[in-house]
């Protein structure tokens, strides 16, 4: 029977970084050490990598576990927006809204424009940033939020605050103006809207231009009216008319097809 192991100091020191919960630098010891004693490492920049290491471990793991939470689809970003494709997307806005200064004033952004012109690959790639930059962020296609919404509407005021459409920093609504509303969803859409007005963000995407949201809040020209006023008085509105990404794709497909 071979004789145990005896334990090195790295082993200790190992083991007391992973009780104090600092399992990324407990992992990346043994390899930073021998970097350290190779390149002759100062004591100070030592323990700073080794600090960084665990920081930036804790934080991929935070934002995975808030994209995850937040139901957020995964694939788009800004770093895979084509800009050159969608000229009427001016980069130099998209990154201003990219520093998150907006979501702090609790603004509304309102992306108008026809199916396939980029709308929702910037919804989620703004919403991916916005968590990148410790916001809460959730998302919503318009008919699941509409569904959450009746499915509280009986819940007493204090208890509809905590839920996450009206408590997350950012709201991100996919695929509103598809089909019209009936009063009652109107009524609701409105509830949330008042609610979150002045106190969180907002990223809107929609088929429908502004003159259009008469006939889908229900025909109500009254709600509409005060629902506009809260969205559009602290509000960044992109009007996008331009190509279909998805019938470019379609066409590149069309073409790489042998006859």
């Amino acid at each position: 029977m071979s004789a145990p192991r005896v334990k090195l100091d790295i082993d200790a020191s190992r083991e007391k970084l992973a009780s104090l919960g600092c399992s990324y630098a407990a992992e990346a010891l043994e390899a930073l050490l021998a970097e350290a004693v190779r390149n002759e490492m100062p004591a100070h920049v030592f323990l700073d990598r080794l600090l960084d290491t665990e920081l930036a471990g804790r934080e991929e793991r935070r934002i995975k576990a808030m994209l995850k939470v937040s139901k957020i689809p995964t694939g788009q970003t800004l770093e895979n927006f084509d800009f050159a494709f969608q000229p009427a997307i001016e980069r130099s806005r998209i990154e201003t809204l990219a520093t998150g200064s907006w979501i702090r004033s609790a603004e509304v952004l309102l992306l108008q424009g026809p199916p396939g012109v980029g709308k929702s690959h910037l919804l989620v790639a703004l919403g991916i940033r916005a968590i990148e930059l410790g916001f809460s962020a959730q998302y919503f296609r318009f008919d699941e939020l509409m569904t959450a919404l009746k499915a509280d509407a009986h819940l007493p005021a204090s208890r509809i605050k905590a839920r996450k459409y009206m408590s997350t920093a950012l709201l991100l609504i996919d695929e509103m103006g598809y089909d019209p509303m009936n009063r009652e969803e109107a009524s609701l859409f409105f509830r949330l809207v008042n609610h979150r007005y002045g106190r969180c963000a907002m990223i809107i995407i929609t088929n429908k231009t502004v003159r259009d949201w008469r006939e889908l809040l229900a025909g109500d020209e009254v709600l509409a009216t005060a629902i506009l006023d809260r969205l559009l008085r602290r509000a960044n509105v992109l009007n996008i008319r331009g190509r279909s990404y998805r019938l470019r794709d379609l066409e590149v497909g069309m073409m790489s097809t042998p006859a």
